[in-house]
């Protein structure tokens, strides 16, 4: 099944035309990544998806419902959740706080204590204020509060930028428990080998067009395409 069909999307910042007819498809219980140089089109096609900024054209379909044309948060409530890449929790309130509130206007809110059986250690700082934790917890609780409301997708922009080796790797192994589990995501990541940990298809793009398609092994096994879009060298290298 399908979880998300995109086809032949064009968006603009104002007059200036920033996707070009970029379709992508995502089957349930998948991960894919979205992948580019800065300035592709990367973050503003998770946006377009989300209702952050509506197409001009084209169409979007989550589990085959149109959703393109309705407001960000009718797509939130449809079971499309988009963990930003600035985080935006609430640095004023508590880890719990921040979770009991993304759960109050959803359907199916998942268990507060259920979140924290994924993430143990935002049960240890469940009385901290969002200020307090560090960039790794912020970014655990960004994807936790997302979680809570039982997403039927959820869109991951950037979720491992400026974060320590370390808490990189932590945080590449519980999005791919949160995999395992069936979770369906889309990841955007300028860390290419992260990303391709969890990825098994990825769509690479260039200037808002879509100039690869295909699986994570195809991709590896194509030196131009890496060399020239991503602007590294990952065919000789497993993720």
């Amino acid at each position: 099944m399908s979880m998300l069909e995109v086809e032949a999307i064009n968006s603009f910042y104002g007059d200036s035309h920033v996707l070009f007819d970029i379709s992508l498809e995502v089957a349930e219980h998948e991960v894919v990544a979205l992948l580019g140089r800065n300035g592709a089109g990367k973050t503003t096609t998770l946006k377009t998806i989300a209702g952050v900024l509506s197409p001009r054209s084209g169409s979007i379909r989550l589990a085959g419902t149109p959703i393109h044309g309705l407001t960000s948060h009718l797509i939130a409530r449809r079971g499309l959740q988009l963990v930003p890449e600035e985080r935006r929790i609430f640095i004023t309130l508590t880890v719990e706080e921040n979770l009991r509130l993304a759960a109050l206007n959803a359907a199916k809110p998942r268990p507060i204590e259920e979140i924290f059986d994924i993430f143990p250690r935002l049960r240890e700082r469940r009385r901290a204020t969002g200020g307090t934790l560090s960039g790794g917890e912020q970014q655990m609780l960004a994807i936790a509060r997302a979680l809570i409301r039982s997403p039927q997708l959820m869109l991951l922009d950037e979720p491992f930028e400026g974060l320590a080796p370390v808490i990189v790797e932590e945080l590449v192994a519980l999005c791919g428990r949160l995999a395992e589990a069936g979770s369906t995501i889309v990841i955007v990541e300028q860390d290419v080998r992260a990303a391709l940990m969890l990825a098994r298809r990825v769509y690479v793009l260039n200037n808002g067009h879509v100039a690869f398609e295909g699986t994570r092994d195809e991709l590896l096994a194509d030196p131009e395409i890496t060399s020239r879009y991503l602007g590294i060298g990952l065919e000789t290298e497993e993720p």
